[in-house]
């Protein structure tokens, strides 16, 4: 399986649950893995070592690995 080419400012979808969600906050915390659901859209705001990307949710901004994101077309969520 190849992970998608991702770049900050990109918009994303999460595609698949994580087992738990970490908060890209100072402090990061973890979160169950219910609190974002499958499909929510999010936009990449910055890359931390080890290849996670932090996306903000309307719920929050949470450090993801490529593997749980699929990126969203230019038409994707347009009429």
């Amino acid at each position: 399986m190849t992970t998608p080419t991702l770049q900050i400012g990109d918009r994303v979808r999460l595609a698949t649950t994580p087992p738990f969600f970490k908060t890209a906050d100072p402090m990061p915390m973890l979160r169950p893995p219910d609190i974002i659901a499958v499909g929510a859209e999010g936009d990449i705001t910055e890359q931390r070592v080890g290849g996670y990307w932090v996306v903000k949710f309307e719920r929050g901004s949470f450090l993801l690995d490529a593997q749980y994101l699929a990126p969203l077309d230019a038409n994707d969520g347009e009429d």
